[in-house]
């Protein structure tokens, strides 16, 4: 169980890495769509580019050595974000941004350990 543990975290990975990539540089290089999305949450462009870089930011530390708990907690919280933005604002479906949130989570719970490390540093 434990090497199919270490595969599947790689495949979810990738996954997360495929999405927020596709995401994160979409709202940084103002693609329509995503310009469109932040006009209608109303707050203005700025908060497409923060997302945009939270986004890229998350991927590149759940792939960093002793970091990936800490990508993993910002890709989730930009979810959780995302999920009470589609709810609150009656935007369809928010099924993609949760699904997407508890891969994060998965990411979160295997590197678990990182979170107690520094405290033996």
């Amino acid at each position: 169980m434990e090497k199919f543990n270490k595969y599947f975290v790689i495949v979810i990975k990738i996954l997360l890495s495929v999405a927020f990539l596709a995401a994160g540089i979409q709202k940084l290089i103002g693609v329509e769509m995503m310009v469109g999305m932040y006009e209608l949450i109303g707050w203005g462009q700025w908060f497409r580019y923060v997302t945009g870089v939270i986004e890229v930011t998350g991927v590149v530390l759940i792939w960093l050595p002793n970091k990936q708990v800490f990508g993993a907690a910002l890709l989730i919280s930009t979810m959780i974000g995302a999920v009470i933005t589609h709810i609150a604002l009656s935007i369809p479906s928010a099924v993609p941004a949760t699904i997407l949130g508890i891969l994060a989570a998965y990411i979160l719970y295997f590197y678990r350990d990182q979170l107690g490390a520094s405290e033996k540093s």
